[in-house]
């Protein structure tokens, strides 16, 4: 739960937001390190910051290769009519194989990402997805990653 307090962090509150984007694992006393805070004042700050909603959650990063999803896609959605209900990303929510969805400007409406075991479930996905959220497709396939969830700097 959040209370969504808008007020701007501080430089200690945004060090500790770097410090976790980069690695979710660091501990308070690395923290503690980093902000020249006693450990019981950076646990005291983390928790302010997720009960903000600055810091939603903490997530294992995976290889998709090693857990059998070797294949990653790209998929903009468009409604078939313009007309019917806004209501894709509610409908498409913990579809298996669809990992993001983003509105987007452009042709589309919103974009999905998606990691799939082969271009056979890949085919099975898109079909599934057009079904349940009554949309055409274009999709995108990814040949290789260079990196992704690569932490930036505000500003």
């Amino acid at each position: 739960m959040t209370d969504n307090d808008q007020t701007p962090l501080d430089g200690v509150d945004r060090a500790l937001v770097d410090a976790l984007r980069k690695d979710g694992r660091t501990t308070l006393a690395v923290l503690s390190e980093i902000s020249g805070l006693s450990l019981s004042a950076v646990q005291v700050r983390v928790r302010k910051l997720e009960a903000r909603g600055v810091i939603t959650g903490y997530r294992a990063v995976v290889n998709a290769e090693a857990v059998g999803l070797p294949l990653s896609a790209f998929i903009e959605i468009t409604p078939l009519d313009q007309a019917q209900e806004d209501d894709a990303p509610e409908r498409l929510r913990g579809m298996p194989g669809i990992e993001s969805c983003y509105s987007v400007a452009g042709n589309a409406n919103y974009l999905l990402t998606a990691r799939v075991a082969s271009p056979r479930a890949l085919e099975e996905l898109l079909g599934r997805i057009r079904r349940t959220a009554k949309v055409s497709t274009r999709t995108t396939v990814v040949l290789q990653t260079y990196f992704e969830g690569q932490t930036t700097e505000p500003g």
